[in-house]
């Protein structure tokens, strides 16, 4: 190791360049106790942008009864400087949260899917088969406005009430909802029980699909420390997107063993070992996290920031 970077050993099987979606703002501090005040959230956001990350999930518009630390969405995307060639995708669980992600002037919305039966009655107060009636109105009314749409799909890889997920079931709901003309699905290890084989097959059901892997995100949560372990063996496959929460940041509030995202600075020190290109400075990231913490009141999780981050 060499000034906090680790030694670079390309692999010609991979990529040569990986999109991050940082997902710390929106999906990182959703199940956060302590609430971030409006101001330090627009700060956290600047500070990823300035470290180089240029996918920012800035907030959601669900109602703020099940998400209170997101209740202030509209707020700070008043006082957020959203920066030219910058993407702040927002979630929008229903045509309610469009209509106000459309007040804010956002341009990148993306909904939210269950794989599993048990799942989407849990969450969505929907059938497996009805929560599509749910999505549809809002995809297409944000497609006819113009806004990309990503999908999200929770539960692919297991269910901590159902157990396994068959692969063509989590691929069969990812392809609904590419088919109503959503241009990214993000598949997620919501309890982070995947393993590398395992995500090889779920990506084999959704090629076989029609759901190519241009098109396709990974979500990976480290309940099991297999975030980095899968998300490798994602980008041999041939995927190029990666969702990561700065700091490891994260959980579902609605399934209570799933615990933090793969941590961005984790993902970093890979793609940097692998010769991978992303644009994103781990210095000033692991400094944004460490501030993150900060407001916290905790440290970060990521084994990264731990090694990398100033004593105090």
């Amino acid at each position: 190791m060499s000034n906090g970077l680790p030694t670079t050993v390309r692999d010609p099987a991979l990529p040569g360049r990986v999109e991050i979606y940082e997902v710390g703002p929106r999906d990182g501090l959703q199940n956060e106790k302590t609430v971030v005040p409006v101001a330090a959230k627009a700060e956290f956001l600047d500070r990823l942008a300035d470290a180089g990350l240029r996918t920012l999930e800035a907030t959601s518009f669900v109602h703020p009864r099940w998400v209170p630390q997101l209740a202030d969405a509209a707020d700070l995307l008043a006082v957020l400087d959203r920066r030219a060639g910058l993407d702040y995708p927002v979630l929008t669980p229903n045509e309610r949260g469009l209509d106000r992600a459309i007040e804010a002037g956002c341009d990148h919305v993306a909904v939210f899917a269950s794989a599993t039966e048990t799942f989407a009655k849990r969450n969505l107060n929907r059938t497996l088969d009805e929560q599509f009636a749910m999505f549809e109105p809002t995809v297409t009314r944000a497609v006819r406005e113009g806004l990309r749409v990503r999908a999200y799909v929770s539960m692919v890889f297991g269910d901590p009430w159902e157990g396994g997920v068959d692969p063509d079931q989590a691929a069969a709901v990812g392809a609904r909802l590419m088919e109503m003309g959503c241009d990214q699905l993000s598949l997620g290890d919501t309890i982070g029980v995947a393993t590398p084989a395992h995500v090889g097959a779920v990506l084999d059901a959704c090629v076989a699909r029609g759901v190519g892997t241009d098109r396709l995100a990974v979500h990976f949560h480290d309940t099991y420390g297999q975030a980095l372990s899968n998300t490798l063996a994602a980008l041999r496959y041939g995927v190029t997107t990666v969702d990561a929460s700065a700091g490891g940041l994260g959980g579902c509030p609605y399934a209570g063993s799933a615990t933090g995202n793969l941590a961005t600075e984790d993902l970093v020190w890979m793609l940097d070992g692998l010769g991978v290109d992303h644009g994103v400075d781990l210095a000033k990231l692991v400094d944004t996290s460490v501030w993150m913490a900060g407001h916290l009141g905790r440290p970060s999780p990521s084994r990264v920031v731990t090694a990398l981050a100033e004593p105090a």
